[in-house]
């Protein structure tokens, strides 16, 4: 939020403290937001050893497939929890795409489009900040790419739920 406020950059924030939700559904359950626009960060390293962050819907799955092309890799493997930190200044839940000790190459699913602001997390477990997606672009390079792993029947028939 600090880095929103240095760029002037129009931001909302949420907070879900008290709440003792852990999963990006239920996190976008107690803010009473759309799991479709709630969007959880996650960070993957390469076969060439570099390092991508990709952010999609919390009520959906990273595809790897899709993510290694979208950011020219044979392969990417998701980062063990306990690298999170000294990697990108970071705990697991608090993962932001705005502020990391290094700015990695980064994709957002492309559903993000679809919506005029999106919510991800702040950098803090508890805190979310919402902002459009123009407006990110002023402070993190970005593409727009399929990344998810396509909901299967019964998981779309719950509304996505998985």
């Amino acid at each position: 939020m600090r880095i929103l406020d240095q760029k002037k950059i129009p931001y909302g924030t949420y907070c879900y403290l008290d709440s003792g939700v852990i999963s990006g559904i239920d996190v976008a359950t107690v803010l009473g937001q759309d799991p479709h626009r709630v969007f959880k960060t996650l960070v993957t390293i390469g076969n060439s050893g570099g390092h991508y962050v990709f952010l999609l819907p919390v009520h959906r799955e990273l595809d790897l497939k899709k993510a290694a092309k979208a950011v020219g890799e044979k392969n990417i493997a998701m980062i063990k929890s306990k690298d999170l930190l000294p990697l990108t200044g970071y705990i697991h839940g608090g993962c932001s795409p705005i502020g990391m000790k290094k700015q990695f190459p980064t994709v957002i699913d492309v559903s993000a489009a679809d919506f005029d602001t999106i919510l991800f997390s702040a950098g803090k477990i508890g805190y979310q900040v919402e902002t459009s997606l123009e407006e990110l672009r002023k402070v993190v390079k970005f593409a727009l790419d399929d990344l998810t792993v396509q909901p299967d029947r019964e998981t779309a028939q719950n509304g996505g739920a998985l």
